[in-house]
C-alpha cells in the first residue's frame, strides 16, 4: 500500500445510521471522526459514496454526518452486507475511477469487512479508518479489523488519512483541515 493521495482517493461510508450508531460501543468517537473525514473530503474535493442498510428500518445516515458531506455525495440503499453486491454501488465506485478506497462505518465485522474484502478482490487499495468504524461488541470490532488486515487492507486512523492527503504544512488547505482535529 502506498501513501494516500487525495487525487486518487474515494471515501466509502458504510451504514452510519441512527439505529446502528446507537448500538455501537464507541458511538461518540465514531460520530466525531466520521464528521471530520466528511469535512476533509469536502475541503479536498475527495468523492464520497454513502451506503444505508435498509434505511426504512434502521433510519438514514445520521444528521451530523449528512451536514458535513458535500452536496454531490452519492447515497445508495442496500440490503446485502457487502456494498459491492449492489450493482449500482459497484458501478458508482467504478465510475469514480479511483485506485484507493478509504472505508469506514458500521458494523466493522460485517458490512465494512465484507465490503473491504470484495474491494480487495476487485483490485483496489483499501484503507480502513479504524477510529471511524464501530460494532455492537468490541470483540467483534477487533476481529473484523484483524480479518481485513489479513486480507490485505491497511488499517489506519483518521489523522493518518488526513495528514497523508495533505502531505505537508505547505498544502493550501493545511490550516483548514488541521483545525478540524484541534
Amino acid at each position: 500500500m502506498t501513501i494516500l493521495n487525495s487525487e486518487n482517493s474515494l471515501i466509502l461510508i458504510i451504514d452510519v445510521q441512527e439505529k446502528l450508531l446507537n448500538a455501537v460501543f464507541n458511538k461518540e468517537e465514531l460520530e466525531k471522526k466520521a464528521a471530520i473525514i466528511a469535512q476533509t473530503a469536502k475541503i479536498l474535493n475527495i468523492p464520497v459514496i454513502v451506503t444505508e442498510q435498509y434505511p426504512r428500518g434502521l433510519g438514514g445516515t445520521i444528521s451530523e454526518l449528512k451536514a458535513s458531506l458535500a452536496d454531490n455525495t452519492d447515497f445508495f440503499e442496500k440490503t446485502a452486507f457487502s456494498a459491492l453486491d449492489n450493482p449500482e454501488i459497484k458501478r458508482a465506485i467504478e465510475l469514480k475511477a479511483k485506485k484507493q478506497i478509504i472505508i469506514f462505518g458500521i458494523e466493522t465485522h460485517i458490512c465494512v469487512s465484507q465490503t473491504t474484502n470484495a474491494l480487495r478482490d476487485a483490485g483496489y487499495e483499501v484503507c480502513v479508518i479504524k477510529d471511524a468504524c464501530g460494532s455492537r461488541c468490541e470483540k467483534e470490532y477487533k476481529a473484523g479489523l484483524e480479518r481485513m488486515k489479513e486480507n490485505g487492507a491497511s488499517i489506519i486512523t483518521t489523522e493518518i488519512a488526513l495528514f497523508e492527503w495533505l502531505r505537508g504544512a505547505k498544502h493550501p488547505n493545511f490550516k483548514e483541515v488541521q483545525s478540524l482535529i484541534k
